[in-house]
């Protein structure tokens, strides 16, 4: 870690807790000096008073957070406080410190990197500072200090920028950014003639989106100092002495040569994902996660030509082995390696069984590679082996099919021309397949690789040719193995947002995350609504979720570390990435101009170097320049960090706004609009301890009564042999008794659909749909629907259910939080049942039976001990007993106070109102139908 390393806040919205570690990973061994490292972080700005302290210390002079001037960022070299001599090699240079300060708000990383350095020759010479910068972040500053001269930096056109520089004639400097061959690094260099004596300080400055892999985010800062600094110490607390950083006892030069890594992943309260909005701009964050993989249709097309003998050969049948025996047994794979000609291993796909995967292993241990690269014909019969099995019926509708190409060359055999291979391949997968890319070594023409990836709702990655390819491999593999969700549509309301980077996406990974910004009229908005619609494993989901725009205004005045700019620079992050990759894949020359326009005026508004800009270094009289450009490498790609992009995904769902552009779920299917008004509160209903109303259409009369049980005890509420449904809940008891009775109420409500194989679970923490082995679950702190099997799941966060049935029936069931140190009550649930239900004639439990209204006599009505309580004789099914005026509650419009409900009350836990003894509807389990009594 270089010296003054500053990892002092690391930030992620709403995350409540982090889950994370931190490791350094050198590229050469420290021995064993005993090294002390501690990450301290701050979430939603509360930082522990340790941190704080540490946090408000000045290192060496060095404030600990940059203070931006008009948007320049601005240090004085005077008073280095130099304290001792300083390590010099032999070029008398010395570096005298070295730090890094990132913070990460949200996902949106800042780092910057400063270093002060002297020249202790008696002669002018060249002081070079070489950082290594991620590959996709974009440098945004740049500033140099020459014994207090200050040098700041703009970002120009590129050939207005090459003009001025020209112009200047700056003499003994230069910058650029220099493409590296680390794996996800690149290079930031400058070098500058210094005087003897001089002194110079560089800080640059870079942002990234931190992106989520394998189920964490990782950030990685280089820590390559270059040399032994005076002082290495950091806020993360690193802090080796010059001895510790030396490579051996007497050694002049540093062994501190490597990466500082955070890995940390963040809790998610919601499904429907989290939407933060701040200073005009919204950014949405997706990782759902608990659900069932959607089965994979995949083909790997293997590179066998000569030139992967040796290693790569080796490497690649390891991670192929160690692949294979990761699919799973509803998955449908084959492979086929090619090198001039092409081979299948199978000529269709077959199912992931335990001997074909093994017939597979050993196919791949006998390839020996020799010949030429005919990608064009590996991949047009890849898409072929694929459309034929889905135009035969052999795919699931809804499993993800896609085609992994593993190579190291340009093609030599067959189709050469690049553009056409792109052409074919994208007509043969027609938009129906994902096909992702491996590029293995140096050699591989990976801006080609990148291109077809993404034109083909993939993505590329480069593996280099070493003994850690396997692992390399069989990382991506694992990034595209667990497909969850399919044709993904993200819909905001038109009319308050603008400006929305990609919203469809056509399928989403288990441990990624999905990350779609915009601009939002703040001022004339009190509320975002997002929709998120999309295919799960046999269903179809609709997720929702409203977010305060004013909510995250509080946070971020608190915690003075958090970037109060992170959602512009997330949304400029996000676009132009997605302008690079619309330039890539555009059909026409004009089209590409017009979108490199595009590209420009973000970089220039955004301040940010991209391909299309430079960035001019120049002191205040303009009289010395350098230029940081950024030259196009085309064997290593044009535009770090680019994004997929897929057509919008069709709008297939139910249960969502009409201003999502699909079809909304007809009023008359919902229960709380089903029913009469809520005055007449005709609704059949068991709320509180618990209390039933039952509403009798005919009569119009509501009758109520008491069930008093035990906690544990299952009560069958319906019970529907005809149409297979059944409704049963479960009695929790209270903290504890009051007057001697403890108070019961329903702590989990099940449904089951016989007819369907379908069963739903609703307790006071989740919602959960079970269809055989398949799950899927939601929680009270969502809002949104799940669709199988025409069954609609509808959850409105913190307050209700509703199950709606196709057009025969429905159901609601109400939440009812306490104050959780409440001595007393507890969390229950309520349900309400409109009479109409189509239930059969075979219907029973407490409410089913009364489906077929019974006649009901009331009469010889006398004042009761209160003047609200009359007494009355009811007759009803050839009993007669006494049943009292009285109140209860409907708490479908108020979940607090309740709407009062006038009733007639039948005592005794209903005795003579329901068919037999209340102990006659105890069930065993929360599926079980009642044997009618």
């Amino acid at each position: 870690m270089p010296a003054g390393t500053d990892l002092a806040a690391l930030t992620s919205r709403r995350s409540g807790a982090c889950i994370c570690s931190a490791h350094l990973t050198p590229n050469r061994s420290l021995g064993n000096q005993g090294l002390e490292l501690l990450w301290f972080i701050s979430h939603h700005g509360s930082n522990s008073p340790e941190v704080e302290n540490l946090i408000d210390l000045e290192i060496d002079g060095f404030p600990t957070s940059s203070k931006a001037r008009n948007g320049r960022y601005q240090r004085s070299t005077s008073d280095w406080g130099y304290a001792g001599d300083l390590v010099e090699d032999d070029d008398k240079i010395g570096l005298y410190s070295y730090k890094v300060q990132s913070t990460i708000t949200s996902r949106l990383a800042n780092t910057m990197i400063q270093a002060k350095m002297v020249n202790n020759a008696r002669r002018p010479q060249p002081i070079v500072f070489d950082v290594q910068v991620p590959k996709g972040a974009f440098i945004d500053n740049f500033t140099m200090d020459i014994n207090g001269i200050t040098f700041t930096s703009h970002i120009r056109e590129k050939s207005e920028a090459r003009k001025m520089y020209a112009q200047a004639k700056a003499k003994g400097k230069a910058a650029g950014i220099v493409r590296s061959n680390a794996l996800d690094m690149e290079n930031f260099q400058t070098e500058v003639n210094v005087p003897p004596g001089m002194r110079i300080q560089f800080q640059l400055h870079y942002h990234e989106m931190i992106r989520r892999k394998l189920s964490s985010y990782e950030h990685i800062i280089s820590v390559k100092p270059g040399r032994l600094a005076k002082h290495m110490e950091a806020h993360v607390s690193f802090k080796p002495t010059m001895d510790q950083q030396r490579k051996c006892p007497k050694c002049s030069s540093t062994a501190v040569d490597g990466n500082f890594v955070v890995q940390y992943d963040v809790n998610r309260e919601t499904t429907g994902g989290e939407l933060e909005i701040f200073n005009g701009y919204f950014i949405h964050f997706f990782a759902p996660e608990n659900l069932d993989p959607l089965p994979k249709n995949i083909l790997f097309v293997i590179d066998v030509s000569g030139s992967m003998w040796g290693l790569k050969m080796k490497q690649t049948i390891e991670a192929m082995k160690a692949i294979l025996s990761e699919l799973r047994a509803a998955d449908q794979f084959s492979l086929i390696d090619f090198n001039h000609n092409v081979r299948c291993w199978r000529d269709n796909l077959v199912s992931a069984t335990p001997s074909q995967v093994e017939d597979a292993k050993k196919y791949i241990q006998t390839i020996h590679p020799n010949g030429g690269t005919n990608i064009n014909e590996a991949l047009l019969r890849a898409t072929f082996i694929l459309n034929e099995a889905k135009s035969l019926g052999m795919l699931d509708p809804n499993s993800v099919s896609m085609i992994v190409l593993v190579s190291d060359g340009d093609p030599t055999v067959g189709e050469l021309k690049l553009t056409t291979i792109q052409k074919n391949v994208k007509q043969s997968i027609k938009d129906e397949f994902s096909l992702f890319c491996l590029g293995i070594g140096f050699d591989v023409d990976y801006d080609f690789l990148q291109r077809i990836a993404t034109d083909n709702r993939g993505m590329a990655q480069r593996i280099f040719g070493n003994q850690e390819t396997s692992l390399q491999m069989k990382n991506f593999y694992n990034q595209v193995s667990t497909p969850l969700l399919k044709k993904i549509q993200f819909n905001y309301p038109q009319e308050s947002v603008s400006d929305v980077t990609q919203s469809s996406f056509h399928n989403y990974f288990g441990g990624s995350e999905i990350v779609v910004a915009g601009k939002v009229d703040t001022e004339n908005l009190q509320h975002l609504e997002s929709i998120v619609t999309a295919t799960a494993a046999n269903a179809e989901l609709v997720m929702e979720t409203l977010r305060d725009v004013e909510e995250l205004d509080g946070f971020m005045k608190k915690d003075k570390y958090a970037d109060p700019d992170f959602t512009r620079k997330l949304w400029a992050y996000l676009t132009v990435n997605q302008m690079m990759a619309e330039r890539n894949a555009a059909p026409t020359a004009a089209l590409k101009r017009n979108i490199t326009k595009s590209i420009l005026q973000m970089s220039l508004d955004h301040h940010i170097v991209t391909p299309f800009t430079a960035m001019l270094i120049e002191n205040a009289e303009k009289d010395e320049i350098m230029l940081a450009d950024q030259p196009k490498d085309p064997r290593k790609g044009c535009c770090p960090g680019t994004l997929g992009l897929t057509p919008n995904a069709p709008n297939n769902n139910k249960g969502i706004p009409a201003w999502a552009n699909v079809t909304a779920v007809p009023v008359s299917f919902m229960p709380e609009q089903r029913s009469p008004p809520v005055s007449s509160l005709s609704i059949n209903r068991v709320d509180n301890d618990p209390h039933f109303i039952i509403h009798l259409p005919k009569s119009q009369r509501n009758i109520c009564f008491n069930i008093n049980s035990e906690p544990g005890k299952i009560l069958n509420l319906v019970s529907d042999p005809g149409t297979g449904v059944v409704v049963n809940g479960q009695l929790v008891g209270a903290k504890k008794a009051e007057n001697e009775k403890l108070n019961t109420y329903f702590g989990k409500i099940g449904f089951y659909f016989k007819k369907k194989g379908l069963k739903v679970e609703i307790s006071t923490e989740t919602i959960t749909l079970k269809d055989g082995s398949y799950a899927i679950t939601l929680t009270w702190a969502d809002t949104g629907h799940i669709i199988r099997k025409q069954l609609l799941i509808s959850v409105k966060k913190e307050s209700n259910v509703t199950i709606t049935v196709g057009e025969e029936m429905s159901f609601m069931v109400l939440l009812h939080r306490v104050w959780k140190k409440h001595p007393v009550n507890v969390d229950f649930l309520g349900i309400y049942i409109p009479p109409e239900n189509q239930f059969s004639p075979a219907a029973h439990g407490l409410i089913g039976q009364f489906a077929s209204e019974p006649e009901v006599s009331i009469h010889h009505q006398t004042p009761g001990q209160a003047p609200e309580k009359s007494q009355a004789t009811m007759e009803v099914k050839g009993n007669k007993f006494t049943v009292t005026r009285g109140v209860q509650k409907d708490y479908r419009t108020d979940r607090v106070l309740g709407t009062d409900v006038l009733c007639w009350f039948v005592h005794n836990s209903g005795k003579g109102f329901i068919d037999g003894h209340y102990r006659d509807y105890l069930v065993p389990h929360l599926y079980s139908f009642m044997k009618k009594p």
